[in-house]
């Protein structure tokens, strides 16, 4: 996995596994083609991993990824802001060719309220 995973980030995947009532389980990442940066994102809590997901822990935090996410991520940054005028995970793209608007190449802003807790 040729990810980065920033200190913030980690710290906010943390917080989002204690407040699920399910520390031990995992977060599970889902990464499509599409927005500015080249890349959509979903998180979630996972107790396991699904079917044809790669399973890698990173600074003990467990996460999980089909292999597509693990692809369209190489190389990519995820961090995880909370600031006055927005807060969420942002994927710096180093892929990315960028399509012309104030946010092309960099990053792609996840809207952190599509968050899902499992039952």
């Amino acid at each position: 996995m040729n990810i980065t995973i920033t200190p913030s980030a980690l710290k906010f995947m943390r917080r989002m596994l204690r407040m699920s009532g399910r520390p031990a389980s995992g977060i599970r990442l889902l990464a499509t083609p599409g927005g500015c940066s080249g890349i959509s994102v979903d998180f979630t809590i996972e107790t396991a991993p699904c079917d044809g997901d790669v399973t890698a822990e990173y600074e003990g935090l467990v996460i999980h990824m089909p292999l597509v996410t693990c692809e369209l991520l190489d190389r990519c940054t995820v961090d995880f802001s909370d600031a006055v005028h927005s807060s969420g995970f942002t994927v710096f793209n180093p892929n990315s060719g960028g399509c012309g608007c104030q946010a092309a190449g960099h990053d792609a802003v996840v809207d952190i309220s599509r968050l899902k807790r499992n039952s």
